[in-house]
Order: structure tokens, then sequence, then C-alpha cells
């Protein structure tokens, strides 16, 4: 059911580095998003998939992790991601590029943790650098990256509480806490 699939595709922090994924799960997993509808069809968005630990830890150390966690200061070696999707926009095909990147990114979430994998979308980090790192052309704009591995962290969602806090947090055993707005206080039907 597909809610359960968005209940369990939650962001992931923490990785099995030693979990290798192989380049066909990663283009099968593409494959899927590029499938996804498109605004006015213009399909923007492009691809670069890094799934080599020397690349890896290059475009890591130009991430921001987790910006509620204060303290952390992003995953542990062993728990770093096993490859990288950086989504990247044709310049030529701007006028539409707010719609397609969440519609794909979600569809990645939702395609990798089919397979048993695990995502973290990611908007925080140094496009310049990392442009470099993946011999991305000048004229060519980083949207967003998706961080991909096997999850090596326990994430629960429970309701906002009373405080109002949407902060996610990690308890004294490590779990990964995530508030959601109840149904109740974000729909409302016209009458």
């Amino acid at each position: 059911m597909l809610k359960d699939l968005v209940k369990k595709a939650r962001s992931c922090r923490r990785f099995d580095n030693t979990f290798l994924i192989s380049n066909d799960d990663l283009k099968d997993i593409i494959d899927t998003a590029r499938l996804t509808p498109s605004a006015a069809n213009r399909q923007p968005v492009r691809f670069i998939v890094a799934n080599n630990k020397a690349v890896n830890e290059k475009i890591f150390s130009y991430i921001g992790w987790a910006a509620y966690l204060a303290d952390w200061k992003g995953p542990a070696p062993e728990e770093q991601p096993s490859a990288y999707i950086v989504l990247y926009s044709d310049m030529q095909f701007t006028p539409h590029l707010s719609i397609d990147p969440g519609i794909i990114a979600q569809t990645i979430n939702l395609s990798a943790n089919e397979k048993g994998l695990a995502t973290c979308i990611i908007a925080s980090f140094d496009k310049n650098k990392i442009k470099r790192v993946v011999h991305l052309e000048k004229e060519n704009e980083i949207i967003l990256i998706i961080a991909v591995g096997k999850a090596a962290e326990n994430v629960v969602l429970e309701d906002v509480g009373e405080d109002g806090s949407i902060k996610y947090w990690r308890d004294e055993d490590d779990v990964h806490h995530v508030p959601k707005r109840k149904l109740d206080d974000i729909l409302r039907f016209v009458e």
C-alpha cells in the first residue's frame, strides 16, 4: 500500500557504509523517476550518480546535515551513504523548474525504499564545489542531492506535541523522532 511505503520512506541520515548499491539498482531508481509528471512535459532535471567511495567522500565534505540537530556534525565515516544522486538542471529548460524536482526527489525516495534502501534529500550544500567534484558544466545548476544507502538508524513518526514544534530530534537511545502535523490540523473542507 502506498501509504505504508510513504510512512517507511523517511529521511535517513545514518547508513551502513559497507553496503554497496549496484549501478543497475541506481539506474532503475532514476528510470522510475524519469517517468514522473513534468510541468509542460519539459523534463528539465538531469542526473549524475556518484557510486564511488573517493568521489562520495568529496561530496560528503560539502554537505550540511540535519540543521535541527545542532550538536551533530553528520554521519560518521561508517555511517555515510553508499551513493549520491545529484539532480541538476539543463539551464535551457528553467521556466517550470520549481515543480519537477520535488516530484522527482520523492519518486527516487519511494523507489529506493521499495528496494530496501533509504535516502536523504539534501538542499544544504556548496553548489560550486560539488559542481567541480562531479564535473558539471558551468551553465548547469545543481538543484538537490539525494544520499542513498542502507539505513542504519531507526526513524519514528509521531504527532506534533502540545508545544507545536516540528523539529526532529533524537532520544537517549538514538532513535530519530519526526513530528508530523495531525490531519485535522491541516485539512478543511469547503461547504
